[in-house]
């Protein structure tokens, strides 16, 4: 007996665990010995002590020997139970936040449209001899877009709307722009591959100074600064109609057999609808400045709400370019870190 217990004392830290093992293997059929220990159903117990998450489940031994379980690591963690809180501790490359990108860019989408039509429909209910006001003082009948967003209130909601809009705007600029500077890489062909890479670059650019000429041409209005108004307007054409040739341009470009952008035919048909629209917004403002003719300046304001229209569905093609991807946001992990 002494030897037992010595050995008892040897093997495992807990003597009593050593004794649960041999009454489970001996398959005890006492009903006092079961209520106390609680055994479990398949191992003929009345009823089962709820476990806690983590707690350790001992097995009966195999062999019919009268031998102490073996409590290794591995057992452990075998017969061990994590807790959920700690798996999302120990994984670290679990997004802690993920938003369609398609969503992203509907909400840019319909913030300066949603807006824009609001300030058209309350200002020509409300106030239209502000909105319909020219220096040649000619019958109009539809008014321009710095008229009816320069206007209070309408000029709050607008300039709000577009600042909630210019950073989607930012974000999807740096995704064709890293988008393209890839696939410009895979271009075979030396010279395409050069002029590509170059493209790609002034549609960065032009992205930027198109997204900066937006932001002044909606904070300073015509009422309050016309001349410079007027020469950010400027910008903001010569940038847009540019910034759409450049991405036309380098989404055809690529290898023999490679197919161009999903967008890249919609993106061709507005540039060329606000080509179009330009023209004929400079010939009616000429018109209409020069000449004074009636209805030249709502000739002129049809073509700048076509140009705005163009423009925000130019910037809508991402989602025909990446309809399923996501924007997500997850722990940064060094390229020299150790993987688990």
């Amino acid at each position: 007996m002494d030897d037992t217990v010595r050995n008892i004392d040897e093997d495992i830290e807990d003597p009593n665990l050593y004794f649960m093992g041999i009454a489970k293997s001996l398959d005890l059929q006492f009903e006092s010995s079961k209520r106390e220990w609680g055994l479990p159903r398949q191992w003929g117990g009345r009823a089962a002590r709820p476990q806690r998450p983590g707690a350790l489940r001992l097995r009966p031994p195999l062999s019919g020997h009268m031998s102490a379980p073996q409590i290794t690591p591995a057992n452990i963690a075998e017969n061990t139970r994590d807790v959920p809180s700690q798996e999302l501790h120990h994984d670290n490359q679990t997004p802690i936040w993920r938003c369609g990108l398609r969503n992203v860019c509907v909400v840019a989408l319909w913030l300066p449209l949603g807006s824009l039509l609001f300030c058209f429909v309350t200002a020509s209910i409300f106030q239209q001899d502000d909105i319909h006001e020219t220096h040649c003082r000619v019958y109009n009948i539809i008014p321009s877009i710095s008229a009816i967003t320069g206007i209070s209130p309408q000029r709050y909601l607008w300039r709000i709307c577009v600042a909630l809009h210019l950073g989607p705007r930012f974000l999807i600029g740096s995704l064709y722009h890293t988008y393209h500077t890839q696939r410009s890489n895979l271009i075979t062909n030396l010279e395409h591959r050069t002029l590509a890479k170059k493209l790609t670059e002034a549609c960065y650019w032009l992205n930027l100074v198109e997204v900066c000429a937006l932001t002044g041409v909606t904070y300073i209005s015509n009422r309050e600064n016309y001349p410079v108004h007027e020469k950010i307007f400027i910008i903001f054409m010569m940038s847009s109609l540019l910034h759409m040739w450049c991405r036309a341009k380098v989404g055809s470009m690529g290898n023999m057999g490679d197919r161009p952008l999903k967008g890249n035919r919609t993106v061709w048909i507005l540039f060329f609808i606000s080509v179009a629209s330009t023209i004929g917004l400079v010939v009616f403002f000429l018109r209409h400045r020069l000449l004074c003719r009636p209805m030249s300046f709502s000739w002129f304001s049809l073509c700048e709400y076509i140009i705005a229209c163009a423009n925000m569905a130019f910037h809508a093609t991402v989602v025909l370019d990446f309809p399923n991807h996501q924007i997500q946001v997850a722990p940064f992990l060094l390229n020299n870190q150790k993987q688990d």
